[in-house]
């Protein structure tokens, strides 16, 4: 695509894969919805649209030696943070480097621990968005609902746009915060509402601007690293700005608070935030065994069901007689559970920090 970059943002903790996930080695770099990383799952996902040079990741120093190993010997460009500021910062240094060398170029933003699995139609979402911010605006893909959820934001559509390359366009009326259960339910019988999927396009002038107008910290820093950057001393400057610059989300800084159009372009491409040990269990029910249990690892199982078993200790994990549980088993911490809530294990490592156990966290 012409004139088009697109950041991988990587800087999530992924509690509720804890003990896996932990902040030292989070979500995004596990193997779990496939034999690869989930980041470089998204990168395979969206090398086909631009160069290498093209694509850029924003991670944080902790993690930034596993981003290096994981793309060595590619030519992606690696950004660090020297702390994770949630998804506002992280677009903000990414679209202040791209306009540096290609002004008013489209950026896509993309989260780098999302699953896909009809990957063409994904890319064919993003070339339509990157068409259409072109001549203004920020585009983002919504999500048709399959179901009630209510670990998600939604999006309300708005009026219909002309479509753009076959795909087709409203305008975004609202986005919506996580609902509850009826809620979500109407949601989904209006017919009215798309999940929020986290990816965004926009040109950098538009993004820049709009960062200036409702993020007045962020935009300072942005100058100030401008300023730094132009006497050679980039690295300093991002250091000594970076902790000042509020953490927000893009949807909250952004936006909830823009007066520039807003475009959602309804998608339907097998998506999924795999936001738990059981989003992963459904999301791989290709390779259930016949008692629908699904093992990552060596494991044996006698009379078990509708289990998950994740193992990186390389030992033997055996089950028996047991029903919809989850087993995570690593060096240092074996997690047993009920499959069903494994939204709440994101609860062990918040009590953990509380009995001043971080090293397990």
């Amino acid at each position: 695509m012409e004139a088009t970059y697109i950041v991988i943002m990587a800087g999530g903790s992924g509690t509720r894969f804890w003990p896996a996930s932990r902040a030292r080695r989070p979500k995004q770099f596990l193997s779990i919805t496939g034999p690869r990383p989930m980041i470089e799952e998204t990168y395979l996902r969206v090398a086909p649209l631009v160069e290498d040079s093209r694509i850029l990741i924003v991670t944080n120093r902790e993690h930034a030696p596993l981003v290096q190993e994981i793309f060595s010997g590619r030519a992606v460009r690696i950004l660090v943070e020297p702390e994770g500021r949630n998804t506002a910062p992280c677009i903000g240094l990414a679209a202040w480097h791209v306009q540096r060398e290609a002004a008013d170029a489209v950026l896509i933003a993309v989260p780098s621990d999302h699953f896909v699995s009809d990957e063409e139609a994904f890319r064919r979402a993003l070339q339509a968005a990157a068409a259409l911010v072109r001549a203004g605006g920020i585009a983002t893909l919504g999500i048709t609902p399959t179901r009630p959820e209510t670990g998600y934001g939604y999006i309300l559509k708005g009026a219909a746009c002309e479509p753009v390359l076959g795909q087709a366009v409203y305008r975004a009326e609202r986005f919506v915060e996580k609902p509850d259960l009826e809620t979500a339910r109407r949601y989904v019988i209006s017919r009215q509402y798309l999940w929020n999927s986290g990816i965004f396009a926009f040109t950098t002038s538009t993004i820049l601007r709009e960062i200036r107008k409702h993020l007045p910290r962020l935009a300072e820093a942005l100058a100030r690293l401008d300023e730094g950057a132009r006497h050679g001393a980039y690295e300093q400057t991002l250091e000594a700005v970076y902790g000042q610059v509020e953490a927000i989300s893009i949807d909250y800084g952004i936006m909830e608070k823009t007066q520039e159009p807003i475009y959602v372009l309804p998608v339907t491409f097998g998506w999924n935030d795999v936001g738990s040990w059981q989003a992963v269990h459904q999301l791989r029910a290709r390779d259930h065994d016949a008692a629908r249990n699904l093992t990552l690892g060596d494991a044996v199982l006698i009379d078990v069901s509708d289990s998950l078993i994740y193992s990186q200790t390389g030992r033997l994990v055996a089950v028996l007689g047991l029903e919809g549980v989850m087993i995570v088993d690593t060096p240092d911490v074996l997690l047993v559970g009920d499959l069903a809530r494994s939204q709440d294990v994101r609860q062990f490592p918040e009590r953990l920090r509380r009995e001043g156990r971080e090293e397990l966290c």
